[in-house]
């Protein structure tokens, strides 16, 4: 019996998060497995009525948990930045989950702005360090408001989280089995402290994996490569300020944020998914939101849950209703509504 802690979030979330448990509720039914989910209200609304985010006795509570599904963070009348560091921040570092994991992987070519590449060329994973770099919030400013003023932005690294990062690409790169080819996506060139770190653990890491091919790339050559060569990656690590931008990358060229799901794993605690692509607040309410990327998350929760073959049927309907029935991934451009794509991956569960 799993246990499903859902947080429906702002703006659509609430939208594809019902559609994503819509599907999460035939995979079950389908495949055998039981759950149980139980929702929390965290968000701009809750935020606004209570000036709450997230306490210490939710994150107690959250640990209870076997997984967490988010729809989305982000609300038009809260400060940007209140949100994303009092929930989504502080949901990572509380929870470790010190890996960002984001499958980018095209499924029809119409969708992909980019010229001549098919799905064969474009299906790789970045694994992202999701708890240390520069959005460890560590920094100060000096003589603030004056013209002397400096704003000091730490990256911090450790060994530790470093290594754990890296140690868990290798081992996916392993267990994915496809060009068994692992890329530190860096800059060592100009970032001499953190990336000498990166750089010589990843090397030593790489020695206890003699199968794995290892590759290095600048992260700025690396968004070059994404647009004219994304056929050469098959995983890249990378720490959290590049794989945040990276990604960004990745879902335009896999089709949009509309299909782009994301994972933020402990590989021994709780895990959270979700969609990557906000909460689109000037949708909502319209059922026009496209709710693949939430129903991707499910996916990718189940398959990290042990249920491959829920995931897989998942992933094989996503595949069917994107390769044939729909008109665009944007919102309001699908020919079908919110609603009748969460039913259309039903009805091609097999």
């Amino acid at each position: 019996m799993y246990k499903i802690a859902v947080i429906p979030g702002d703006g659509t979330g609430p939208e594809v998060v019902a559609e994503g448990l819509k599907v999460l509720a035939a995979a079950g039914k389908k495949f055998g497995f039981q759950y149980q989910t139980k929702i929390f209200d965290f968000g701009g609304e809750r935020f606004l009525k209570t000036g709450k985010t997230l306490e210490e006795s939710d994150l107690e509570e959250l640990k209870k948990y076997s997984a967490i599904f988010l729809g989305a963070i982000g609300h038009p009348e809260v400060k940007p930045g209140i949100l994303e560091t009092g929930i989504l921040l502080k949901l990572r570092f509380s929870l470790d989950q010190y890996i960002n994991l984001r499958p980018i992987k095209l499924y029809n070519s119409d969708f992909c702005p980019l010229k001549d590449k098919a799905p064969e060329d474009i299906d790789f994973v970045v694994v992202r360090e999701n708890s240390e770099g520069l959005y460890k919030g560590m920094g100060e400013f000096q003589n603030k408001g004056s013209q002397d003023e400096v704003a000091i932005q730490i990256s911090y690294n450790t060994r530790k989280g470093v290594e754990r990062c890296i140690r868990y690409a290798f081992e996916y790169c392993r267990k994915r089995n496809k060009r068994k080819k692992l890329t530190l996506c860096g800059k060592t060139n100009v970032l001499t402290f953190a990336w000498d770190l990166w750089e010589r653990t990843f090397h030593e890491v790489a020695k206890e994996f003699p199968d794995i091919t290892i590759d290095y790339a600048h992260v700025d050559a690396t968004t070059m490569w994404f647009v004219k060569n994304p056929e050469w990656f098959d995983v890249i690590v990378t720490d959290n300020m590049f794989g945040d931008i990276i990604t960004d990358l990745g879902a335009m060229i896999q089709g949009g944020m509309g299909i782009a799901a994301g994972g933020n794993i402990n590989p021994a605690g709780v895990s959270m998914f979700e969609p990557i692509g906000g909460s689109a607040p000037k949708y909502t309410g319209k059922n026009v939101i496209n709710p693949l990327a939430a129903i991707c998350a499910v996916g990718m929760m189940l398959e990290n849950l042990g249920e491959d073959k829920a995931a897989a049927a998942i992933e094989s309907a996503v595949i069917k209703i994107v390769g044939r029935k729909l008109k665009s991934l944007a919102a309001g451009k699908m020919g079908f509504s919110t609603g009748q794509i969460g039913d259309l991956v039903v009805d091609n569960l097999v």
